[in-house]
């Protein structure tokens, strides 16, 4: 694919870092504008991330990389930096992200999970850094508008904004209080895809996690166990729920379940429109195909009383026919 043709200044980035005459093969591409290649070299590899300046800003990558690994967790190190170019050399984890590899190993999936679990864990029992943003009411509420920008047009739907945006800020009330309170830093975008296997390791090495935020201790949790890209047993669901409570102690946990349920909630619809977004907008029509999933998880955070604001929203204004039914036979299937 033309998109995978390495950068023009590539080899000369990696001819000043010691690799020079290193074969550069195409890796992986992803939602955003980064790109990815492995670097071979004399039995060693690398990988090279190439992140467009006028797109990507490797500033904050480092920067969470950086507290990630002051905090002894397992995030690619980086070997070479180039910020002009947007160009990255970074410890190369292999191919054994948990995704793909429980496809071929399902019997390990309780086993990879725990570690997943436990990781959240040990980073939730220190405050998040002073120097990432929060997620907080602007933060959720910018995402939840990419439902009515981008997926509500797409199955022609008309989204009153006082009654959409009002029915959220009653609902995540309480969690934004627990933010303000009490902030953790959560990366994100932590589910199956994101975490490798790492050989000799139980600890999982991690990737994906420059646009870390302040937030609440559940938002990465909801993130691993509703994975828009794979099924999660809900027997599994709830063992790793209580595995977490317990871990940290959380005293009322019909609260952090309330939490858990209205971050799923919100997580779940932002994607609903980042998935449309990125078939109408950036020609990728294979996210599609994982929107009924996301319908699944939506449906049943949204039956939570918490969520009673939201659910009433959405059961007047979306209709059946208008949420996974929409996608099943979509042409991304």
């Amino acid at each position: 694919m033309a998109t995978m043709i390495p950068p023009a200044a590539a080899p000369a980035f990696l001819a000043a870092n010691g690799w020079e005459g290193a074969e550069i093969r195409p890796l992986a591409g992803d939602a955003s504008f980064r790109r990815y290649f492995r670097v071979h070299r004399e039995g060693e590899s690398a990988v090279l991330m190439d992140a467009p300046p006028e797109y990507e800003d490797i500033s904050h990558f480092l920067r969470v990389c950086g507290h990630l690994l002051d905090r002894g967790f397992l995030p690619p190190r980086p070997l070479a930096i180039d910020r002009e170019q947007g160009l990255l050399l970074l410890e190369d984890f292999g191919d054994d992200r948990v995704g793909p590899l429980l496809q071929h190993e399902p019997a390990r999936e309780r086993e990879i999970y725990e570690s997943a679990v436990d990781t959240l864990a040990e980073m939730a029992r220190e405050p998040a850094p002073a120097d990432i943003g929060h997620y907080d009411d602007r933060a959720m509420t910018r995402e939840v508008a990419l439902f009515p920008d981008w997926y509500a047009p797409a199955v022609s739907i008309q989204v009153e904004e006082e009654g959409y945006y009002g029915a959220w800020r009653e609902s995540w009330a309480d969690v934004i209080a627990e933010v303000e309170r009490e902030a953790v830093m959560v990366l994100r975008d932590y589910h199956a895809d994101n975490l490798m296997v790492l050989p000799g390791r139980r600890e999982l090495g991690l990737l994906d996690f420059q646009d870390a935020l302040a937030g609440h201790p559940a938002y990465d949790l909801v993130s691993l166990l509703q994975d828009a890209r794979r099924d999660v047993p809900p027997a599994l669901e709830e063992d790793m729920l209580a595995r977490y409570a317990s871990t940290l102690g959380i005293s009322d946990v019909e609260r952090f379940r309330a939490h858990y349920e209205v971050l799923g909630a919100q997580r779940n619809t932002k994607i609903l429109g980042i998935f449309t977004r990125l078939w109408k907008r950036d020609g990728k029509p294979h996210y599609l195909a994982l929107q009924p999933r996301v319908w699944g998880y939506l449906e049943r955070n949204l039956a939570h009383p918490a969520l009673g604001p939201v659910c009433a929203w959405f059961d007047a204004n979306v209709p059946a026919a208008k949420r996974a039914a929409a996608w099943a036979d979509s042409e991304a299937g």
